[in-house]
């Protein structure tokens, strides 16, 4: 097998919480009188790494009032990810066919308290060498930091390792760190550009039988 380790983006790849995501931040700002649509949200947050909390700017909120809309949103957030398991269909399956034949790490933009609820009850973190949370670098994705990062903790040269994403955001953060980055579109991402891929998959099966396992 070519690779020797494989960085997995977590939300939309590992686990289905985009959508709730989408809706902890619909509410949030619906508080103010502010829409969001899964358009916006698609655009701000899944391809260009936004804040979509950034639309508060319209209803002029003060430092306070942005940051007591911040902590609204992640409690809801919490709750809406504590109410079951998130774990997408095949991912399972093909962790247990990776785990002790490659090196495995999460990089993720969420945050070290959401991972946590989110992984739980998954049953998940046992196949991983180590995660990377939004707590742990300076710039999110699509800066390249994030795999940067990982590339180091790793130990591994750029074309040893290979990402498993599903936004436009995550896609420009692996190949600005030099990464082959294989796109499995989740269902918000979906339609999305993702011509700079090295692979799109249809499910997350292919990942298993595109490495020849």
């Amino acid at each position: 097998m070519r690779y020797k380790y494989i960085f997995w983006d977590n939300d939309g790849v590992l686990v289905a919480t985009e959508s709730l995501y989408y809706q902890a931040n619909r509410e949030a700002l619906a508080r103010h009188g502010i829409a969001l649509s899964e358009s916006q949200f698609q655009s701000m947050s899944l391809t260009n790494g936004q804040s979509v909390l950034d639309l508060a700017r319209q209803v002029k909120l003060d430092e306070l009032q942005t940051a007591e809309l911040r902590r609204w949103r992640n409690a809801r957030y919490a709750e809406l990810l504590a109410t079951g398991d998130l774990v997408l269909s095949g991912v399972r399956k093909v962790l247990l066919q990776l785990h002790g034949r490659v090196g495995m790490a999460i990089v993720t933009s969420a945050r070290r308290e959401h991972f946590d609820i989110i992984h739980r009850r998954s049953g998940l973190r046992q196949f991983f060498d180590f995660v990377l949370t939004r707590e742990d670098y300076t710039h999110s994705k699509p800066d390249p930091e994030p795999y940067l990062l990982a590339l180091a903790n790793s130990r591994q040269a750029a074309h040893d390792c290979l990402v498993i994403e599903d936004s436009p955001r995550g896609l420009a953060a692996a190949k600005a760190a030099g990464l082959d980055c294989w796109v499995t579109p989740s269902a918000e991402t979906a339609g999305a550009d993702f011509s700079v891929a090295d692979c799109i998959l249809e499910h997350i099966g292919e990942v298993v039988e595109k490495l020849g396992l």
